[in-house]
């Protein structure tokens, strides 16, 4: 029997069906480690059509596999100086970030908004992206040239 006190809700599973469900243990401290350094990588957008990407998203969502997620999050991650999501990326991006968040909170035993913070500063650590920074970013090496 596993509480979700956050969802309200409580998820009962027999004991010889764990493994068949696709449930597994809490990620250990390394993993968390490797999760939240992945997040300083650059974002991996494939050029394929949004409703093909979305699915390979939501797939990595419901494996389970932190790193797998904490690679949604990255991806599908904008920071301010960066256009808007859609719709439809900030759920995929939300519903990663909070599948992240929650297990960084019980296996670092922080509180969520501990666990939030520490996700966000992983992702500004990461190259900067947008296409204002890449201009500026053109221009400094033009100056440099010159």
């Amino acid at each position: 029997m596993i509480s979700f006190i956050k969802d309200k809700m409580i998820l009962k599973v027999p004991t010889p069906k764990v493994a068949s469900v696709g449930m597994r243990k809490l990620a250990d401290a390394d993993v968390v480690k490797k999760a939240l350094d992945t997040l300083t990588g650059r974002a991996r957008v494939k050029r394929t059509m949004w409703s093909r990407r979305a699915q390979e998203y939501e797939a990595k969502i419901n494996s389970g596999d932190l790193i797998a997620i904490a690679e949604v999050v990255r991806d599908l991650y904008r920071s301010d100086a960066q256009p808007e999501q859609s719709y439809s990326e900030r759920q995929l991006y939300e519903a990663a970030l909070d599948r992240m968040a929650r297990e960084v909170v019980v296996v670092q035993k922080l509180t969520e908004s501990e666990s939030l913070k520490a996700i966000e500063a992983q992702l500004q650590k990461g190259p900067r992206r947008g296409k204002a920074e890449e201009i500026e970013a053109d221009e400094a090496d033009i100056e440099e040239a010159a």
